[in-house]
């Protein structure tokens, strides 16, 4: 049988269980292809006569793995009429499956798959609770394991990384959870917890010059981590378009520099509006204008826009982007804040689809490195505005 694409479509508008009754009811046999920007590999099912036979999910096989996909509720699907040739490894019929997946989904036994998010609960036990509000824990995306090449256990309080020391290794969390600190004359402040799916370290790892860690890291309870192939991923970055890995080294400087100012903020309320000074509104906050910009020559800065007044987020420097990426929402421009710059500030514009489309084909791990740093900036951009806000 001749390789046929015969059904394609996105998850948002016909679900996984309809696209499962449509190849059922015409009884298809081949290939259900489900990719999604928030997990790091392309999702398959086999079917024979409109049954699914075996599937694939990352590490996990068979069921397991056709269950997981019900999780995706965002993504494409593509249907490939074939002849399959795979073993069969599933014994239950389509509708008990789509039936036993919708009722885990409910139970919460599927995870389901969607933009890291951090979410604001109870500190865990033995941590103490800065002030104002609670500290986000995040979450990342499934862990991709291609370029996981050994596995460490922290025990609980020990130390993964120091704040100040040197070093380009990377984690991804595989199990439990750490905390992210930053040192103040006040004593260390907590800025984040991090959890399965996160990483430890940044895109700054694959660059030639010694970076200094800009934060400690320490296991909270036993946590295990993944140990990455960076030379590898090293090999993979530089073969990314030199615009798009402006963009993510210019996203590891809006981490560090949003960190360094919550750690500012959580020792003193000041605004930074001199920061302001000279400088004009060249994006305003709630902008739907389409369109990035990478600067070639000058300085500009971020303003958050707080019921208490403006305040200085962070410097944009040269090869710094600003604008409306899709794939990111960092609590920044334009969601939360201003780009406000000289007159004079020069800059090139990003071919924005350009960027887009080599996001969404970035090899799992490199993808869920753009989503995590993307969500804990906008966690870290949250905390800032809480402390500034007394909230």
């Amino acid at each position: 049988m001749n390789k046929k694409v015969v059904l394609s479509g996105d998850l948002s508008f016909n679900s996984l269980p309809e696209v499962f009754q449509i190849l059922g009811g015409n009884s298809s046999t081949g290939v259900l292809r489900i990719s999604s920007q928030y997990a790091p590999n392309p999702g398959i099912v086999y079917f024979v006569k409109g049954d699914p036979i075996n599937g694939s999910d990352g590490s996990l096989h068979g069921l397991d793995a056709i269950y997981a996909l019900f999780g995706r509720t965002e993504g494409k699907f593509e249907f490939v009429e074939e002849k399959v040739t795979i073993q069969r490894a599933i014994k239950k019929s389509r509708m008990e499956i789509v039936l036993d997946a919708m009722r885990m989904l409910d139970d919460g036994v599927i995870r389901k798959v969607g933009p890291p998010s951090f979410e604001e609960g109870p500190i865990p036990a033995g941590d103490k609770a800065e002030e104002p509000g609670a500290v986000p824990v995040l979450k990342g995306p499934p862990v991709d394991f291609l370029y996981v090449v050994d596995e460490e256990d922290f025990s609980d309080g020990r130390t993964v990384v120091k704040e100040g020391s040197h070093g380009k290794w990377l984690w991804v969390i595989l199990d439990g959870m750490v905390k992210i600190t930053k040192e103040t004359p006040k004593g260390p402040l907590t800025v984040s917890h991090i959890g399965e799916g996160c990483f430890i370290g940044t895109f700054a790892s694959f660059l030639f010059q010694e970076h200094a860690r800009n934060a400690s890291v320490t296991a909270v309870g036993d946590a295990r981590l993944g140990l990455l192939d960076t030379q590898q991923l090293s090999v993979d970055f530089r073969a990314l378009s030199p615009d798009f890995r402006r963009v993510l080294v210019s996203m590891d400087g809006r981490l560090r520099k949003v960190t360094n100012r919550a750690t500012q903020l959580a020792e003193e309320r000041d605004a930074g509006t001199k920061f302001a000074k000279g400088k004009e509104v060249i994006l305003k906050k709630g902008s739907t204008k389409a369109g990035a910009y990478l600067i070639t020559d000058g300085e500009g800065c971020l303003m958050a826009q707080t019921e208490k007044g403006p305040l200085y987020l962070l410097t944009l420097e040269k090869h710094d982007f600003f604008g409306n990426l899709p794939f990111l929402e960092m609590n920044q421009e334009p969601q939360q804040a201003a780009v406000m710059a000289p007159k004079d500030l020069k800059v090139k514009k990003l071919d924005v689809e350009s960027i887009q489309r080599e996001f969404e084909q970035l090899q799992g791990t490199l993808k869920s490195m753009v989503l995590n740093l993307n969500a804990s900036i906008a966690a870290t951009t949250k905390m800032a505005l809480r402390l500034f806000q007394g909230k």
